[in-house]
């Protein structure tokens, strides 16, 4: 591995993208809670104070931003199901991250991702096929993003910063 920041690679939105391709990410977002809890499990404050990578967040901010981001992504979700190709929110993720709730114990945000994620999965899986197509903009690049491609895209974010921890424990022998 070279890139220490896309330990998985750079997130690829699969062309065509199935329904098969849908049901693996929304598995995905639904194993998250479980596999975040044991990346991080029996780390000591110390190595949760650990930069994954030089320059990097620590393995507490990264445990603090998953629920941040997914929780933006659970509303762009309901946004885009339930409006006319809304323009969503950007946040400043980096800011975020040291805002000073990130330096608290991690019990709170896994319990946050535990939560949202089985709300998110509930509504993932009760939706009618044609749901998947709604979509909505994001401002800085412009791009119009389907509720698809938003799945992908944070089945491969949970992917990617899970990967950051458990390389990192790889790496360091922990």
């Amino acid at each position: 591995m070279t890139d220490l920041r896309y330990p998985i690679g750079r997130f690829q939105f699969p062309d065509p993208y199935s329904a098969a391709d849908r049901e693996r990410d929304i598995d995905a977002i639904a194993a998250l809670p479980v596999r975040l809890r044991a990346a991080v499990g029996g780390l000591d404050d110390v190595r949760l104070d650990t930069p994954y990578r030089p320059e990097g967040w620590t393995v507490r901010q990264v445990v603090h931003h998953v629920p941040d981001s997914h929780l933006n992504a659970y509303i762009r979700v309901k946004m885009a199901l339930t409006e006319a190709e809304p323009t969503i929110k950007p946040y400043d993720e980096v800011g975020w991250a040291n805002l000073p709730d990130s330096a608290r114990p991690i019990g709170g945000s896994l319990a946050l991702t535990d939560h949202l994620h089985e709300r998110w999965v509930a509504l993932l899986r009760a939706l009618p096929a044609a749901a998947f197509n709604r979509t909505c903009v994001h401002p800085a690049s412009g791009s119009v993003l389907s509720v698809d491609r938003l799945i992908a895209m944070y089945a491969w974010h949970g992917n990617h910063h899970l990967a950051h921890i458990t390389e990192l424990r790889r790496r360091q022998g922990w």
